[in-house]
């Protein structure tokens, strides 16, 4: 059984890995879990050495591999199995990939947000939906992102800069008017990179 943190390090490797073709080092790593401390994370990751997760080979850090139960690869993806028409039928043909959920979602800086209310509506963000945000503290216009009002409020809207320099904050509900403010009473929290909803 792995901890939190365990956890969060054995993602963040993992991911780090299938993007990069190598193994993190100690301070990518806590650059990816936020953990600062080289003697924490050398612990951590020993740890998931002594449980099995990992193998140090003779490269150091760069050498971290992951240790696969079998059928591990299959752990985190769904069967894809081709598309399907949301306007004409199209013919339904069976495929053989796999999508993984992991490196969909997950990836270092990322976490999700359940929403309230119905200000996304128009571009099917709903109520009690799921989003998965990166961490950002800029964003560009026209992405949608969590916004930090005066420090108090955080709200999803598409992001807008005006050229007098205020920020616009768009509701994607046409029922609703966009929200304009002074530049410095907005900081910007994340930026939205998923969604997820569930029908049970």
């Amino acid at each position: 059984m792995l901890t939190e943190l365990e956890q969060r390090i054995l993602d963040a490797i993992r991911f780090h890995i299938s993007q990069q073709g190598r193994s993190p080092t100690l301070v990518e790593i806590g650059a990816a879990v936020g953990v600062a401390s080289k003697g924490t994370l050398h612990r951590y990751v020993q740890g998931l050495i002594d449980k099995g997760h990992l193998v140090r080979n003779h490269a150091g850090w760069r050498g971290l591999q992951l240790v696969e139960e079998e059928g591990a690869d299959e752990r985190g993806s769904l069967p894809l199995l081709g598309q399907i028409a949301a306007g004409l039928p199209i013919e339904a043909i069976p495929g053989h990939d796999k999508l993984n959920l992991m490196d969909f979602f997950m990836g270092p800086g990322r976490f999700i947000l359940k929403v309230v209310g119905d200000s996304m509506i128009d571009v099917g963000i709903l109520d009690g939906d799921m989003v998965v945000i990166r961490h950002a503290q800029q964003a560009y216009s026209g992405e949608i992102v969590v916004a930090l009002i005066d420090g108090e409020e955080a709200t999803l809207k598409r992001l807008k800069y005006l050229n007098d320099g205020r920020v616009k904050l768009i509701p994607e509900n046409s029922t609703m008017q966009p929200f304009v403010y002074a530049a410095h009473r907005v900081r910007i929290q994340g930026v939205l990179v998923g969604q997820m909803r569930s029908y049970q």
